[in-house]
């Protein structure tokens, strides 16, 4: 995925309309105003009260005992691995999992742990894919002790995993003597799209977690839960790596307004979504995936251009997208974008394809 400069480009135009990522999201001011309001204590001290109370909510809301908050979502991820492993033992996650591509190597260069890519369609994989990748266990082979899953799953074009699907993967997996986690960067993307509670997605796990700045619009945070235990363990490695807070809960009020305000209205950026598959879908050359959430993929490799060159031209014209891989463009829905956004991206993407005649929707 191609990152925008840490200094930008000043003599580019002002950004039109920015579908990178849902990272990109601003608090809106209802939001910043719930901030202000927040009653504060000493976050690692166990004395804030709007952080206990977002814990207490997201405990109960992924069906789990206890809930930790963190700054970010590969803080989670790498909590969680760290409790869950030893060095030397094996994960087993889909080959384009966000800890296999986007987490800088944590789990090999934090908890040294090894992990096995699986194959498997839209970043999903199945029980019987699960099975064959099990390895019998001698002294000369790694131990293989967590699953990891990804919901929804990004490079797997923002899919959900049915909740079939998912069960006979977390039931294979505990039958095996692995634990589960979920990487559940865009869980409540998943369950809006799939009409389910979150809890019906999460049930079986050993630990899961929520972001925040994503979908949800909050400027920070993500929630680790799991057991008691579980979390208590978690709480060491938070300690080690930094992630222990103080006045934490003036971030916290914002995640809590997400749950408040924020769930529902994901329905809106999925139907946005397909909006915008059905648009880029008429500009000859493009081959669009069907979204299931908030995430549209599509390949420039018809059009005759790279997908930088694409992103490099559409940021010229005000539209921001990101790039994964030498053709595949991902543009992503979100608070801060409407229809009309949309209608205006899918315009300029279609005007800086080699054919460069303007275009209307219909």
């Amino acid at each position: 995925m191609a990152y925008a400069p840490v200094r930008p480009d000043r003599s580019l135009p002002p950004v039109r309309v920015n579908l990178f990522s849902d990272t990109q999201t601003r608090p809106s001011a209802a939001m910043k105003a719930a901030m202000m309001q927040a009653e504060l204590g000493d976050e690692q001290a166990g004395d804030d009260p709007t952080v206990m109370a977002l814990c207490e909510r997201m405990a109960a809301l992924t069906g789990q005992q206890a809930a930790m908050f963190l700054p970010s979502g590969t803080m989670c991820n790498q909590i969680a691995i760290l409790t869950h492993t030893r060095p030397g033992d094996e994960i087993l996650a889909h080959e384009s999992a966000h800890i296999v591509a986007s987490e800088g190597g944590g789990p090999g260069a934090l908890a040294r742990a090894v992990v096995l890519g699986l194959h498997g369609e839209r970043g999903m994989f199945d029980a019987a894919t699960l099975k064959a990748a099990l390895r019998e266990k001698r002294r000369n082979a790694p131990p293989q002790t967590l699953v990891a899953v990804e919901q929804t799953s990004n490079a797997g074009g923002g899919s959900v995993w049915p909740v079939d699907l998912l069960a006979e993967v977390l039931t294979t997996a505990h039958d095996c003597g692995l634990r589960i986690h979920m990487d559940g960067a865009r869980l409540m993307n998943a369950a809006v799209a799939a009409g389910v509670e979150a809890r019906a997605m999460t049930a079986g796990c050993d630990s899961v977690w929520l972001d925040f700045t994503k979908g949800l619009g909050a400027p920070l945070g993500a929630v680790l839960c799991g057991s008691a235990d579980f979390i208590d363990a978690a709480w060491r490695w938070k300690q080690r790596l930094g992630g222990s807070l103080r006045q934490a809960g003036i971030c916290a009020a914002a995640c809590l307004y997400a749950l408040d305000h924020n769930v529902d209205r994901l329905a809106e950026d999925h139907a946005n979504a397909r909006r915008l598959a059905a648009g880029l879908a008429q500009v000859p050359g493009l081959r669009v995936e069907t979204p299931e959430t908030n995430l549209v993929f599509f390949d420039t490799a018809g059009a005759g251009l790279t997908a930088d060159a694409l992103a490099e031209q559409a940021r010229s014209r005000g539209v921001l997208v990101s790039t994964m891989g030498a053709h595949r463009v991902r543009a992503c829905t979100h608070i801060d974008v409407d229809a009309a956004g949309v209608d205006l991206a899918v315009q300029v993407v279609a005007e800086v394809t080699p054919a460069g005649a303007p275009f209307t929707i219909c």
